[in-house]
Parts: C-alpha cells; sequence; structure tokens
C-alpha cells in the first residue's frame, strides 16, 4: 500500500510569495477559496493576465479542506468549472491506484449526498483528492497562485480613486494593481477594507419581510406572515399536509435539531446559579422570535477520520484539555437513556476508509457561540480561535474514547477512529481550513433574501442556481425561562426547487466600488446565505465573477454597466447553467 498520497502536484502548481514592490495584472483574486481558484481559471482561460492572492498557506478553501462530502441540494444545476472539478474527481477514483485503503467495490457511498452510479460525476472525495485534482485544474490553466498574502485591513490595504479600487497593498509590503478586483474570501476582507457596505450576524424578520431570520428560540414555527406559533396553542392549526411545514409527514420546527436533552443544568454546580454557567453558555436572555442581531452561526473544521488500522493515529488528548468544557456534553449523555443514545456526530463515508465528519447532535464539534469575532478579528486573533477550535474536537474525540462516564460500547466504537496519516501531512493530519459557514455579507445593489430561495421573487439577471435549503447551524446556548440551557438558531428551511442568484448580488453599490466583484460575500440575508453558502455554488459564482470581469474589460466598461445580455451568452457557452430543471430524476 502506498503510505502517503501525491500531493507534490498540488504545492508545484503553487508560485511561492516572493517581496515585490508592485505588481499589475488585468484581474486580480484576493482569495484562493474554491470559488476564486475557480475565477482564476475562468480568467486565465479568457486570455486574461491574472494572479490569486491567498492569505494562508491553503488554497481550494473548504473544497479541499475535508468538505468531502459535497452538500448541493440538485446537482443538475451545478455545470462550468464547477461541474469539471467534480467530473474530475470521478476520473480521479476510476484510476485503481488510488484506492490504496480500500477497495472500489467495498466502499458504500451512503452518506448524505450520494454519487449515483449513471452520474458523470462524484461528489464524495478525500480531501487528498481534491487537492490533487485541483493541483492539476491549477496547473492546466497555468494559473499564478501566491500563498501567505494578507491584506491589510488598518484602512490603508485598499487605495481608491473616487470609487474605483487602484490598488490593494497586503501586510508584507507587496502592491497590486488591476482594473477589476474580485474578493473571493469566506469573510468578505477584501469589500470591507474597500469602504463597501456589509451585514455580519441575523437581521431580523422585519428587515426584509422574511419568516425564518433573526432569533430563533428551541420548538417555534415561523408562519409566512411571519407571526410565531407555540408548539403548545397552534400545532394542530398547521398539521394539514397542504401547510408549507408540514414536510413529509412531519412539522418543521426551527431549533428542533441538533439541540441538547430538555432539562440540563446549566450551571457548574448544579442548582447553583452563584457557581456560574458552564462554559459557551450565553447569560443574555433569549430575544422575542425574528429579533435580529450580531451573532453568526457556529463554525467548525469537517475532519478527516480513518478505521484503518495501518493508517489511523490515535487522537490524543489536547496539552490544555479542561474537563470542565465537556460537562455539558456528559450531561447531555447522561439524560438519555440507552436506547436512546444521541449522535455526537455526523459520520460521511469517504473513500479509502475515511469519513467527512460533521457536526451532529446537541454538543458536537461545533464550537457554538464563539466565534461571533471571526469576521471583525484580526489574523492573530483568527489563528488563536482556529487553535482553540482544533482543541474543542481533539478534546471532544478525546473524552468521547476514554472518559469513564461515557458508555463502555460506545467509547469502544469511536475509539476506532483516528487521524488519517496520509491526509494534511503537512498540518499534524488535521485540515487547515475552518468551515467559516458565514462571514460577512455584502449589502449590495440587490440583496437575496429568502423570498428569493422561495422562488417568490425571480429576478432577470442570473449568473448561477442554488438549489440547498435554508440552512444554518446554532449560534448559542442560553438558559430558558424554565432554567435548563438550549441550542438557539437552527433553521432547516425548504427549497422547493433550483432558484437563480442575480448578478446584481454580487456587485457593491456603484458609488462605493465599481470594479470590484464578490461571488463569496454575496449581497443576502443570513437565512438566505444559508443556501447559497454551498462549494459548488461558490465555484459557479467565481466563474461568473471572471467572465463578467472579461467582458467589462472587452467593453470598457465598470463591471455594474457591462451588457447582461452578452454575459448570459458568455455563461452558457462556458457550459453554466441558468435555469431550473425541476422535472430532474437525480437524487438531491
Amino acid at each position: 500500500m502506498t503510505a502517503f498520497p501525491k500531493l507534490a502536484l498540488f504545492f508545484m502548481s503553487i508560485t511561492s510569495s516572493l517581496l515585490v514592490a508592485q505588481e499589475t495584472y488585468d484581474i486580480v483574486v484576493y482569495g484562493g477559496t474554491s470559488a476564486g481558484i475557480a475565477a482564476g481559471i475562468q480568467a486565465e482561460r479568457d486570455g486574461r493576465s491574472v494572479v490569486v492572492l491567498e492569505p494562508t498557506s491553503h488554497v481550494g478553501g473548504l473544497t479541499t479542506g475535508g468538505l468531502g462530502q459535497t452538500d448541493i441540494g440538485n446537482k443538475q444545476v451545478v455545470g462550468g468549472i464547477s461541474r469539471e472539478f467534480y467530473q474530475n474527481i470521478r476520473a480521479y477514483y476510476q484510476d485503481p491506484e488510488n484506492w490504496d485503503w480500500q477497495a472500489p467495490e467495498k466502499y458504500e457511498d451512503n452518506g448524505q449526498t450520494r454519487t449515483d452510479p449513471n452520474e458523470d460525476a462524484k461528489w464524495t472525495f478525500e480531501p487528498s483528492a481534491a487537492q490533487t485534482v485541483m493541483a492539476d485544474m491549477i496547473a492546466q490553466a497555468d494559473l499564478k497562485i501566491q500563498t501567505q498574502k494578507r491584506l491589510r485591513r488598518d484602512g490603508t490595504g485598499v487605495l481608491k480613486d473616487g470609487a474605483t479600487i487602484q490598488e490593494i497593498v497586503m501586510e508584507d509590503g507587496s502592491r497590486y494593481r488591476a482594473p477589476i478586483f474580485i474578493d473571493a474570501t469566506y469573510e468578505g476582507d477584501l469589500l470591507a477594507e474597500a469602504g463597501v457596505d456589509y451585514h455580519v450576524g441575523r437581521e431580523s424578520n422585519a428587515d426584509y419581510g422574511e419568516t425564518l431570520n433573526g432569533a430563533q428560540p428551541a420548538d417555534w414555527s415561523p408562519t409566512l406572515r411571519g407571526q410565531y406559533l407555540s408548539t403548545a396553542e397552534d400545532l394542530a392549526a398547521i398539521t394539514s399536509p397542504r401547510s408549507p411545514f408540514f414536510q413529509d409527514g412531519l412539522i418543521s420546527m426551527n431549533a428542533k435539531s441538533h439541540n441538547l436533552k430538555r432539562g440540563i443544568d446549566p450551571y457548574k454546580v448544579p442548582g447553583d446559579p452563584s457557581s456560574g454557567l458552564l462554559p459557551g453558555i450565553d447569560p443574555e436572555p433569549m430575544a422575542a422570535p425574528g429579533t435580529g442581531d450580531q451573532r453568526v452561526q457556529a463554525y467548525n473544521y469537517r475532519i478527516t477520520l480513518t478505521d484503518h488500522p495501518e493508517n489511523r493515529l490515535r487522537i490524543e488528548k489536547p496539552a490544555n484539555y479542561d474537563p470542565l468544557n465537556y460537562e455539558l456534553l456528559l450531561r447531555h449523555l447522561a439524560a438519555h437513556s440507552e436506547d436512546q443514545w444521541p449522535n455526537a456526530w455526523i459520520n460521511s463515508p469517504m473513500p479509502n476508509r475515511k469519513t467527512d465528519t460533521n457536526n451532529g447532535g446537541g454538543f458536537s464539534t461545533n464550537l457554538v457561540g464563539q466565534n461571533w469575532h471571526w469576521a471583525e478579528a484580526s489574523y492573530e486573533e483568527r489563528e488563536a480561535y482556529a487553535v482553540r477550535l482544533r482543541d474543542h474536537i481533539l478534546g471532544l474525540l478525546w473524552t468521547l474514547q476514554n472518559h469513564p462516564d461515557i458508555r463502555q460500547d460506545f467509547r469502544d466504537w469511536v475509539g476506532e477512529w483516528g487521524l488519517p496519516k496520509d491526509e494534511y501531512v503537512e498540518n499534524g493530519h488535521f485540515s487547515p481550513q475552518v468551515y467559516v459557514r458565514v462571514g460577512r455579507r455584502m449589502i449590495g445593489e440587490l440583496v437575496i433574501t429568502q423570498h428569493h430561495c422561495e422562488s417568490l421573487q425571480v429576478e432577470p439577471d442570473i449568473v448561477a442556481m442554488a438549489a440547498y435549503g435554508m440552512d444554518s447551524h446554532h449560534v448559542r446556548r442560553y438558559v430558558t425561562e424554565a432554567g435548563d440551557v438550549r441550542n438557539e438558531g437552527n433553521v432547516q428551511g425548504h427549497v422547493a426547487e433550483p432558484y437563480g442568484i442575480s448578478y446584481r448580488a454580487l456587485l457593491p453599490k456603484k458609488t462605493q466600488a465599481d470594479n470590484l466583484i464578490v461571488p463569496v460575500a454575496v449581497s443576502s440575508t443570513h437565512i438566505a446565505f444559508g443556501s447559497i453558502r454551498m462549494e459548488p455554488v461558490f465555484m459557479i459564482l467565481g466563474q461568473s465573477a471572471a467572465t463578467a470581469a472579461d467582458l467589462a474589460l472587452d467593453e470598457g466598461k465598470i463591471p455594474h454597466d457591462i451588457t447582461f445580455a452578452k454575459l448570459h451568452h458568455r455563461l452558457l457557452e462556458d457550459g453554466q447553467i441558468l435555469e431550473a430543471h425541476p422535472d430532474s430524476q437525480l437524487p438531491e
């Protein structure tokens, strides 16, 4: 067996970060996420000089950072470079040499997103496979990437002439000029430094006439008119199969999923408020349902685990391990009977006996309520949080494997899993990419809302399709009026069919930045972004952003003023899909 996969191509294709006085390009892409890479590849195909600047050493974002169980919604509307990537993943696994730890016929593709036998693409993959495939695509495009390029975020990182960005400046002093810039970061760092309006947190329902935004206390359901229904008084009124909340025979209740067992005491010393709250519990009382705030849905890492003895590294207890951080977990587990033992994660199978492991249950890999500062945090503060999040997850795994209060059979099962020796070799076999589920969200020329996701509002200038449900993880833990602790913020809203994302949602207000395009931190509300924020969609938007930039250069116009009919035609020529196919029989 091969001990380590072929990652050399991935790093050979990345230009080393050399100090330069100034570099000039047709297009500068800030952010080496999957969207940034797709934008760069499209710009190269269009014959433009382009550079992708990545503030870390990791290229590809979540796509190469552990999210191998691809969240999609409807595969039929994934086209262009995005689909090429997943087609190349399929080709990668057709090579027998890439099955080191498992025979292909032994792999059971039974996670959340499955690859149907008749598909031309593959949607589940190891991080090393994604890295190799993306490296090949970067090399084929001859795309120039510079890593460790951190934008100055102190008010001196963007130089403008009126609303036009002239150049951007990195912390190492290097400067980059271009007529068009693309912000492909998860955080929206470039748009913020450029003085573009944005929002962090949850809008209130009243802001855009939504029903799924704002505070989401456990076990409440919204109506289409924005009124909230108590489960005790109003369930009978909405149990008709015609109700939008009656799906598959179940009522859709916000904050219901991934919650703690009722009745768990929140205090360090049970029953003693003077002892203080357990770590991670917000002392602020619950606001009225639908109230806006600055809270952000929880982050984690999409960790890769393996149960293959020859490829497995045992989980070590973090050096700063504090048992108090897992007391809430133990109380949550103890509140369940043996026949109702809860999940502690979602373990989705990847090839070669590996997993894409995600948050699952009331206490899991999410570090709930402790990431609200991320978007505005300094680089140093983000790095400190990333270490804290990593330690939280490793401490969680170690606790589940070793704590005497955990059931022995469960400890034994969790003990079968460890970090793969052949993944993230340069980073201690742990993903370097925090799952930033949302950062800043631009307030641009048009804001995508719940109404667009539900196809109640349709725009004429579509540059991408999205189809995933309106999804938010919990944003905090709070103490209820009854005195127990509950999670708050989870929403899983239905999207009936694919819907379009307007080009104007990628554009800042013209008066604020007239040569910037934003394909990741798109102009959208909290709940709408919960549907948009999928890696295949980010790649689609990145490609569309680059095509729009090329057209703007061709026409000698700012991106806001290009001829949209030409953009639409170009996108279709490049294999993009710009309309729904609701009759598709492919699995969602």
